[in-house]
């Protein structure tokens, strides 16, 4: 499979139907085609359509989402655009540095490119989803970007970095293939495994286990291990709470 038929944009809560069509053209001109709209106001819309001018095919192609849980469960790499600096510690990256990450995390798995609304952008919560932030080094002084203009910024180093990677020399195809990487389903399902386990070992000691559960989500999207690493994560976290609760039964008075 081409590897730019793997990289999806990720268009959340947009407001105004008109950024919904411009960012299709702007997809479509560098070759990407496969357009997830999470809970948009307006679509489809017939201000979608003409601005689209002619890229039509992906609007009709687009998959509207309820929520980013179901845009997002099958990809292995979430990269999230956002011009504010949030109170979230993730990886900062040009969008440069985020086309050949795409690039080379398509080769094994699916990508998505997620943009927040016009107004505030993505939010604490969806940036926490993505293992890391693509900032645009626009003008200090003024760096409003529409949201459309963000996705063809985007789009147009992805369409680089896959020109570039054609023309390079094949290495040869490598001794053992690599393991998938777990998808972002599989990463929420072993969050909510991780933070069940610490609580039946009593990790926390009764205080507010946020800030490390927070790092403990940066810690294993930083890692990207793989599906099977995953399953290998939970049977251990399934073995913490079974001692836990042998551990209760032992010190219950009979």
């Amino acid at each position: 499979m081409n590897r730019l038929q793997r990289i999806r944009v990720v268009l959340v809560a947009t407001s105004q139907p008109g950024n919904i069509g411009a960012s299709a053209r702007a997809m479509l001109t560098m070759g990407l085609d496969r357009l997830h709209l999470v809970a948009p106001r307006l679509f489809p819309h017939e201000e979608a359509t003409a601005l689209a001018a002619g890229a039509g095919a992906v609007l009709d192609a687009a998959a509207v989402e309820p929520s980013l849980d179901q845009a997002v469960a099958d990809c292995s790499l979430l990269l999230g655009a956002s011009a504010r600096r949030r109170g979230v510690s993730l990886p900062e990256i040009s969008p440069r540095e985020a086309a050949a990450m795409a690039l080379q995390a398509a080769g094994h798995g699916e990508v998505a490119l997620l943009f927040g609304t016009e107004r505030t952008g993505l939010t604490n919560d969806e940036l926490q989803r993505c293992h890391a932030c693509v900032r645009i080094p626009a003008n200090p002084a003024y760096g409003s970007l529409n949201l459309a203009q963000a996705v063809q910024v985007l789009a147009y180093e992805i369409r680089l970095a896959a020109l570039a990677a054609e023309e390079a020399p094949d290495p040869g195809a490598p001794r053992e293939a690599a393991e998938a990487a777990a998808t972002d389903a599989q990463m929420e399902g072993l969050f909510r495994h991780l933070d069940e386990a610490l609580h039946a070992i009593d990790f926390h000691k009764g205080k507010d286990g946020t800030t490390v559960t927070r790092r403990l989500r940066r810690l294993f999207l930083r890692a990207r291990p793989s599906d099977r690493e995953v399953a290998i994560l939970h049977g251990i976290l399934a073995d913490a709470e079974r001692m836990a609760r042998l551990a209760g039964a032992a010190s219950t008075p009979r």
